[in-house]
């Protein structure tokens, strides 16, 4: 069941190591399992790119005085992902603004950091 790809307490650990890596302490994210023809259509509805994917971060990042920080939604496709934890903390990178596209490799090597640091 895609619903179930990854124990919800990964999911959290991975969340809150990710953001706070990025100095987010107080934040809301939220992290859904889909299929491969739903990652498909966001792929080309949002990206104009044609087929599956690992991994979409569509930010919010609305930060309110009431509450804690909105980051923003990751969607992963376990059936086109290798590592679905780093795949929650590569989506959340993107959360923060981080982009492995258009840095030096500082995404890309904190992620490996942040998974070496998880189990």
């Amino acid at each position: 069941m895609i619903g179930a790809a990854l124990p919800e307490a990964q999911v959290v650990q991975a969340c809150v190591l990710a953001a706070a890596s990025a100095g987010i302490g107080d934040a809301h994210v939220a992290v859904e399992f889909v299929d491969a023809e739903r990652i498909a259509g966001l792929n080309l509805a949002h990206r104009g790119k044609q087929g599956p994917t690992d991994v979409l971060s569509f930010p919010v990042d609305e930060h309110d005085s009431f509450g804690p920080r909105e980051l923003g939604d990751v969607v992963i496709c376990p059936e086109h992902t290798e590592d679905l934890v780093e795949a929650v903390v590569h989506g959340v990178l993107h959360l923060t603004g981080m982009d492995h596209e258009t840095d030096e490799g500082e995404m890309l090597a904190l992620q490996a950091e942040i998974r070496s640091w998880l189990a």
